[in-house]
């Protein structure tokens, strides 16, 4: 066979094959593809179902547990208006009803008038960390005997309020809050005089509220009962750490800084009522709570020397829960030109539940009535 001969050959073969070669190629490609497409298809799909399930399981619990504050809100709310409607004293006329927050949250509130005529002025009840309203009746009582009257309004997390038991999310909310109440009830008592009285973390409260001027001059003064100022965390580590972890779980219970242990009181059967009681919170503090408290603590701290308002402040010297020294410290450095303070000797936290209640709750009506007269006074000076 000649060169020419088997350069033809060669060349019909390849004319042949090189083309077959180019089909298989465009088939492995286009398998390859289909097979790779398959491959992410299933790949995604399985990733959705999983980011569905995952959705789907978070949903489940959040939903799970927003249907268990719910229910437990109203149990609390349930509580809250049988413990007012088995009070049978007609002595005073008294009501119950819902008062929508900042946030629209709706807060559980009270009120005890006297069965007849207008009250002298009216007191604005904010209670402390973990209790409620209702336990400031005995307190509405002897006011209403000299002719007061008397507000009270539960915090969100707390008695018959929304909000999950015992959490706080923002103090700043219950501030703006109480302001928000004052008005409405300024607009539903017009010319009555207004005290705020705060308990506690609610002394705090109150004590912040009146340090803005829009309410600072719809008040006669304020009445703060073991104030919570100066508070210091349980240990050095727990105030690093707190703002943060409260942004990450604010929820979660601290058991480091649950003091139900320590005596509030000392009537025993004062200390029995209040940890028995179904409307008191008892569990260990939450983050949240608890940042909360040391933040708007903090706060005050920096600015005693700022408040102007009128105010009477009472502590107990072996108060084991707030610090006794700091209510010297804001009745020493405020500005306020209306100011008083009383240290009881020997007295713990709850005031207003020691044996000596009666006395005490008195010393808080002669301090109205003498920031009433001088308030007349200053009136009758200025005509």
């Amino acid at each position: 066979m000649s060169t020419a001969e088997m350069e033809q050959l060669t060349s019909g073969a390849s004319n042949r094959i090189i083309p077959l070669l180019k089909a298989l190629r465009t088939s492995l490609l286009f398998v390859h593809t289909v097979f790779l497409s398959l491959l992410l298809f299933v790949f995604r799909r399985r990733r959705h179902c999983l980011s569905e399930s995952l959705t789907e399981s978070t949903a489940k619990k959040r939903k799970s547990a927003w249907r268990r504050e719910e229910e437990d809100t109203f149990r609390r709310r349930a509580l809250a208006e049988e413990l007012h409607t088995g009070d049978g004293d007609c002595r005073f006329r008294r009501d119950t009803f819902l008062f929508y927050g900042v946030r629209q949250s709706a807060l559980f509130c009270r009120s005890w008038f006297p069965v007849s005529g207008n009250p002298r002025a009216i007191l604005v009840i904010i209670h402390g960390l973990n209790e409620h309203s209702g336990r400031y009746a005995d307190f509405a009582r002897q006011l209403t005997s000299c002719n007061f009257g008397v507000y009270a309004m539960d915090w969100i997390g707390h008695g018959g309020s929304d909000g999950l038991h015992g959490y706080v999310p923002s103090l700043d909310h219950v501030v703006a809050d109480t302001g928000d109440f004052l008005e409405k009830i300024r607009l539903e008592n017009p010319g009555a005089p207004c005290f705020l009285f705060g308990h506690s973390t609610g002394g705090a409260v109150v004590l912040k509220a009146a340090t803005y001027a829009k309410i600072e001059e719809k008040v006669e003064g304020i009445i703060l009962t073991s104030p919570a100022l100066r508070v210091k965390p349980a240990h050095p580590i727990v105030g690093a750490v707190a703002p943060l972890v409260s942004l990450v779980a604010p929820k979660f219970q601290f058991k480091g800084a649950n003091k139900r242990g320590i005596p509030v009181s000392r009537d025993p059967a004062a200390l029995v009522a209040k940890y028995s009681d179904p409307l008191v919170y008892t569990g260990p503090i939450r983050v949240r709570t608890g940042y909360e408290i040391l933040r708007i603590s903090a706060h005050l701290t920096r600015n005693f020397k700022f408040v102007t308002v009128p105010f009477f402040v009472l502590h107990g010297t072996a108060d084991r829960v707030t610090d006794p020294l700091a209510s010297q410290d804001l009745y020493t450095e405020a500005a306020s030109e209306f100011k008083d303070i009383k240290l009881y000797d020997g007295f713990l936290h709850d005031l207003l539940f020691e044996p000596e209640r009666e006395e005490i709750a008195q010393d808080i009506i002669d301090w109205m009535e003498k920031r009433l007269g001088a308030g007349l006074e200053d009136v009758t000076n200025f005509a």
